[in-house]
């Protein structure tokens, strides 16, 4: 819960294609967030997007996949928004976090970085890019640990 008694938004973002390595980070983080409450927000396809619910989903958390298209995404998404709007529901995931967590990085993700650096969102990167505003860390849990005392603040 945030300071306003509701349950914290994180957006865990990642190339759809994703090294095991990814997967495997992001699986973690998803757990983490959900044990620590938080609803997971994703672009709701493959790769990082899917393990990062895969692990929330295991471990009882809520998540949701804000979708590029009229699909159904990946199958841990606890609800879908298809948007049909492409690569601008990237403003939509960053936009409905209270912070975000970057897993690897493909130039959607840089895009994601970007919009919530802009909108002044914290953002916590593993094995993601190495830019100023991004706060880099050095295992999965504290990603996700961080990540979740920024949005109780």
């Amino acid at each position: 819960m945030n300071c306003a008694g509701s349950p914290v938004q994180v957006a865990v973002i990642g190339p759809s294609t994703a090294t095991d390595a990814e997967n495997m980070a992001a699986e973690e983080i998803g757990g983490i967030l959900a044990e620590g409450g938080a609803i997971l927000i994703s672009g709701g396809l493959g790769g990082v997007m899917e393990a990062s619910c895969r692990g929330a989903k295991k471990k009882g958390g809520f998540t949701v996949g804000i979708l590029p298209n009229t699909g159904s995404g990946n199958s841990y998404l606890t609800v879908r928004v298809r948007t049909g709007i492409s690569h601008a529901r990237n403003i939509l995931v960053v936009e409905s976090a209270d912070a975000v967590i970057a897993v690897g990085g493909a130039y959607g993700t840089l895009s994601e970085i970007a919009i919530a650096l802009k909108t002044g969102k914290p953002v916590f990167g593993y094995m993601s890019w190495e830019i100023e505003g991004v706060e880099p860390c050095t295992t999965p849990a504290e990603a996700a640990i961080r990540a979740l005392a920024a949005t109780r603040r």
